[in-house]
């Protein structure tokens, strides 16, 4: 049996369900409160509906989803996935190196747990989205932050990758497009990622669930195809691209070469096995959701909520003397830098924290994902221009008590 002490991998679980932050919003809200809840990207509780298609498929295969799947998931899901990983690019992908999931969140969990034995070193964005953290720390193993710069568009800095890796190094992980940043990697950056994978052995995590929400005409490349030589585990689902987070519906594609990470595919089958299957209602929606016309398309473009959406709040963070904040161009977040000369803010949690006090608005605080100093914090764009106005106006007027 593993030894290690449980309580303390449990301080680094995710920061959506644990924190004084979400204890005094549920207290809020128990006493009957309104809160703006901008710390989740949770696109139906903003008016986004799923598409019509969608739901007339679940509503039809009903009676089709009695009893359970495949381990690894319905045969038409995993059969749309392996043709959208084509148009992607990915390296000879068959239907047996795809597992459907319920969300990317327990695929996560389980590759992680197939890999790690006490001790193990994995690579993790600095700042990342906090799962991965934790399922690194849950499953044994070490989560060793590499730097994602600011100053360069908040790209990896792949000098910090480099410096970072040991003998206990076994993979590292890619979150693109981001969660936090919004951040879409170029072409180059994505190569020299996989540059070092291949000089040094390690298998390379690819979390891509945004990768169908990107404006001002740029192109998301996944990774694994950049990769054919480099085993790559790839993670990609539903609950954004089509507003669909509560049926979770996901997906994780193995690609390059197998053979030299059979044990490590087989823990995975056998972890598969142990849950039995995913949500099989769920699954019947990929093939529908994959195909054809993309929804999600219209809402990217000049004039579409998520695009209007996302420059307002830019626009809005730049207007706000001592804030500051590098463009998103993909996703749903957008993470400002405080500028701690103008403001005494030393604890950015208790920052957030009297923020949803005074002004009924719950954000995340920097270091809520892993990143290194007490100034920064992540908002959700997902609200009305309205909306996001008033958060404008009270986010102005809350950051003048901090002002030195």
């Amino acid at each position: 049996m593993r030894n290690f002490n449980k309580s303390q991998k449990l301080e680094h679980v995710a920061y959506d369900i644990r924190g004084p932050v979400l204890d005094e919003a549920n207290r809020m809200r128990a006493n009957g409160e309104k809160i703006l809840r901008l710390n989740t990207g949770n696109p139906a509780e903003f008016g986004f509906t799923a598409p019509d298609e969608v739901i007339r498929d679940l509503i039809m295969n009903v009676r089709q989803s009695e009893g359970y799947s495949d381990s690894k998931g319905l045969f038409s899901a995993r059969k749309a996935v392996m043709q959208y990983c084509q148009l992607k690019g990915f390296p000879e992908v068959d239907v047996e190196d795809i597992y459907m999931g319920n969300g990317v969140s327990e695929l996560i969990s389980l590759s992680l747990q197939a890999l790690l034995d006490d001790g193990d070193e994995v690579l993790v964005p600095m700042p990342d989205y906090p799962l991965w953290t934790a399922c690194v720390s849950l499953g044994g193993g070490n989560a060793v932050h590499y730097l994602c710069d600011e100053k360069a568009n908040w790209y990896p800095d792949i000098e910090d990758i480099r410096s970072k890796i040991t003998d206990r190094t076994k993979a590292i992980v890619v979150i693109n497009p981001n969660n936090p940043t919004g951040a879409l990697y170029p072409k180059e950056v994505l190569e020299a990622i996989v540059e070092v994978a291949r000089q040094h052995q390690l298998i390379i995590f690819a979390d891509e669930i945004y990768d169908r929400l990107v404006m001002d005409g740029g192109k998301h490349i996944a990774i694994a195809s950049l990769a054919p030589d480099v085993f790559c585990v790839s993670m990609n689902g539903l609950s954004k691209s089509h507003r669909v987070a509560g049926f979770r519906v996901g997906w994780m594609v193995l690609s390059g070469p197998k053979r030299s990470v059979k044990d490590y595919i087989e823990g995975l089958n056998m972890l598969a096995n142990m849950r039995l299957c995913s949500n099989v209602l769920a699954q019947q929606i990929v093939q529908t959701s994959l195909g054809g016309k993309q929804s999600i398309d219209d809402l990217l473009l000049p004039g579409g909520r998520i695009y209007e959406q996302r420059n307002f709040i830019y626009q809005a963070i730049e207007n706000i003397p001592g804030l500051s904040a590098v463009k998103p161009q993909a996703g749903l977040y957008i993470f400002p830098k405080i500028d701690r000369e103008m403001y005494q803010i030393d604890d950015d949690e208790q920052f957030v924290l009297e923020f949803l006090k005074q002004e009924k608005i719950m954000l995340v605080h920097g270091r809520g994902f892993n990143w290194k100093d007490p100034d920064h914090f992540r908002i959700v764009y997902l609200p009305t221009v309205e909306e996001l106005g008033e958060v404008e106006e009270k986010m102005r007027r809350f950051l003048r008590q901090y002002r030195r």
